[in-house]
Parts: C-alpha cells; structure tokens; sequence
C-alpha cells in the first residue's frame, strides 16, 4: 500500500480541495496539514512552496514535492490513475483535459478570486474592476455552458481530473457573490452547466470532501 501524500491545504481556500478531491477520487491515501495564512510566507513552508500558497503535496512514494494545484493534480493523474479511470491515456482527448485544466487555472480561478477580492473584501466599494468581474465570472459560465451543451462531461464521455477541478470555485460563487447571485438565474441561463455542476456534486468522492471542508470552516475540526 502507498504511504500517504502529505496535502498542505487551508480550511478556506478553494484550490488544495480540488487535489483533495482528486485524491479521493483515486483511492489515494493522503494526509491533510491545515496552514495558519502567516505560517505561508516564511519558512519551514517557503522552502516547500517559494511561492507562499497552498496548496502543495510532499509524496513520499516517488519523493517528489509539488506547489501548484493544476501541476498537483495533473502529476496525481500521471502517477496514481493507472486505469485512467479520470484521465485518458492518449489521443485528443487526453490534451483536451489539459486544455480545459489550464482554463480552470487562467480563466476561471483568477476571476473567481479577483470577483471575491472586489465583491467581499476590498476596504472600499469600487464598481468599475467590480462589474469588470462580475462580468468575467459570467463570461467564464458561459464558456462552460456552451461547451457542455449536450454533453454530461467536458472531455468524452466521463469525469476527468478537468471537471473536478472547477468545482470548489465553482460551489463557492453564493459566498463570493451573495444575494447578487440569485439575480443571475443561473439554473435558467446556465442549463447545461448547471446539470454539470450538480451532477459532479453528487459523486460520493466530491460530497465527502466538500462535507469536510464546510466543516473545517466552520471550526468543527481538522
């Protein structure tokens, strides 16, 4: 059996629960260390992640330790999906789950996080930069809507590594947007990705790990 995958992740953060996912959807034993925000930016961690975030993995298996959480999840899907049960072994498919990884990771989750900053908390209310991105939000659900439209999954006809990793941004958007985002009607104007949203909630794997991080958060324990 593996030893288990150290995953240094944050109660809050919505990119270590995406590798957290990925490794229970792998049957991959991992333990979970939860970081202070200002244990980040000094060492011992710096001299694991020079970038100061989570998350990152220490795997002491392969003795290989990586900051990143697109990297993260794609050396997860290298080195533990061996039956490409959410990977594809070759062929188109298996660059188009790279394509839309780098999506979530340009697209998705640096608007997310700028929408969150300027919705939640900036010290000032500015409505410029924030219906800059609220619009890049919608942008982003449209993109995903229009790709998913008669389809179940982005890539073939199964849940890769690329569907799940949209998902904690993706759950998060009632927090970061609030009342604002009953307005948006998502249901009715994101048919298709609204299905894809709810269906990737329902996999046991998804649930269990969302479950924990509600609770963490909420200080019911690490």
């Amino acid at each position: 059996m593996s030893k288990p995958i150290t995953l240094y992740s944050h109660a809050t953060g919505p990119n270590p629960w995406k590798v957290a996912m990925v490794l229970e959807e792998l049957n991959v034993p991992y333990d979970t260390k939860f970081m202070d925000f200002a244990d980040l930016k000094k060492d011992p961690y710096e001299q694991l992640c020079v970038n100061g975030r989570v998350p990152a993995i220490e795997d002491p298996n392969t003795g290989i330790n990586i900051w990143e959480s697109g990297a993260i999840v794609e050396y997860l899907a290298e080195t533990y999906d061996t039956k490409h049960e959410l990977s594809f072994e070759k062929g188109p498919e298996k660059y188009q789950v790279k394509q839309w990884l780098h999506f979530q990771m340009s697209g998705q989750g640096p608007y997310y996080g700028q929408c969150a900053w300027f919705n939640k908390f900036h010290p000032e209310r500015l409505a410029a930069p924030t219906e800059r991105y609220d619009e890049q939000v919608k942008r982003v659900l449209y993109v995903l809507n229009k790709a998913l439209t008669g389809k179940k999954y982005l890539v073939g006809e199964k849940c890769t590594i690329a569907d799940i990793s949209f998902v904690p941004w993706n759950e998060m958007l009632g927090f970061i947007l609030g009342d604002k985002l009953a307005s948006w009607d998502v249901e009715k104007n994101y048919p298709a990705y609204h299905a894809w949203h709810q269906s990737l909630l329902a996999r046991p794997a998804v649930k269990k790990t969302w479950e924990a991080k509600q609770k963490v958060a909420s200080g019911g324990g690490q």
